[in-house]
């Protein structure tokens, strides 16, 4: 296998940005500025030479290793403080303005209704879910970029699933 260039890097980034910035802020406990930090990292050593692509997994599934791994090391260097996920749940923007405007408020609040309901799961849970309903992956490519066991990942993904299904009958959604 050749290895990818440098601009064939740039064009496999620019095609993942949207789904990367989503990962790097479910990484960074949706604070915007500290996932663009940790995505420009990102982006610089992957450029540079300096994170290497092995082609072990898929391009999308050894990113996003990349920015989860990074994002914890910022984390334990102290570069992330205090950010909880209620405040990333504040952070979100408000649904598009509807012309009626009872749809637009029972549209907000189903999805405040959903927000707690992922916050209730843990953080495992939600990685998993993440990744597979949001980013298409499965449940070994999640496994993968989240470093944990096939076997584990799946029940995280099984036990994030009955959970939230019993917040969302419990929130009435």
């Amino acid at each position: 296998m050749n290895p990818m260039t440098r601009e064939d890097w740039a064009r496999v980034l620019e095609e993942l940005h949207p789904a990367s910035f989503r990962w790097a802020l479910t990484c960074c406990r949706g604070d915007r500025e500290e996932a663009r930090d940790v995505l420009q990292t990102v982006y610089l050593n992957v450029l540079a030479g300096r994170a290497r692509f092995n082609g072990d997994a898929g391009a999308r599934t050894w990113l996003f290793s990349v920015i989860r791994r990074t994002a914890m090391g910022r984390r334990r260097g102290g570069i992330v403080r205090g950010i909880l996920l209620g405040r990333w749940a504040r952070r979100q923007p408000d649904p598009p303005a509807s012309p009626d405007p009872r749809a637009g408020l029972e549209a907000a609040e189903r999805t405040a209704r959903l927000r707690r309901a992922m916050t209730s799961i843990s953080t495992r849970q939600r990685q998993v879910l993440e990744l597979v309903f949001h980013h298409d992956m499965t449940i070994e490519q999640a496994a993968a970029v989240l470093g944990i066991g096939v076997g584990s990942a799946r029940t995280h993904y099984e036990r994030g699933k009955r959970a939230l299904l019993a917040r969302l009958t419990e929130e009435g959604l």
